[in-house]
């Protein structure tokens, strides 16, 4: 079955299973796959050429983490811009995405410029990011954070069509 052009029935099941576990070794998604692992590995090449898989990661889970290097930080930000102008924007999402600290950047509408997700380390850590990122900037009018008390759910996964 075509999904569309350039993707096929088989392609969503291969982006389905990755998006979920890719550390599954080729052998064993053809397994789940009921393909040849050549034709696996083929499909999936392919995919990650045709940029439909932009990178794969690891998913660290915070709370170990925090357990270990000590208390971890997050903080969904609303940043609301003095002047919207493109230049502008453009100047301050450059800013954002260049901080480590900063997980995710959404440019959105109808409400604040952007919401940041941003990960620290610890409250001073927090501290020296909203010094870099917002109280230097003589364009940014407006900061809300809303700190994290619990991950209830956390997922990178796209919804894909259903076969």
């Amino acid at each position: 079955m075509k999904i569309s052009e350039e993707l096929d029935a088989l392609d969503l099941q291969l982006l389905g299973h990755l998006q979920q576990d890719a550390s599954l070794s080729n052998v064993a998604l053809a397994e789940k796959l009921r393909i040849s692992p050549p034709t696996c590995l083929r499909r999936v090449k392919r995919l990650a050429d045709g940029g439909w898989i932009e990178r794969q990661i690891a998913v660290l889970n915070p709370a170990r983490l925090g357990a270990s290097v000590g208390h971890m930080v997050c903080a969904l930000v609303e940043v609301t811009l003095d002047v919207q102008g493109v230049e502008h924007l453009d100047a301050f999402e450059a800013k954002a995405i260049a901080e480590d600290a900063v997980q995710q950047c959404w440019r959105v509408a109808s409400g604040p410029d952007f919401i940041l997700v941003v990960q620290a380390l610890s409250m001073p850590d927090y501290l020296e990011v909203t010094r870099r990122l917002f109280t230097q900037d003589a364009n940014v009018r407006n900061v809300k954070a809303f700190f994290s008390i619990k991950r209830a759910k956390f997922s990178a996964a796209l919804p894909l069509p259903r076969l």
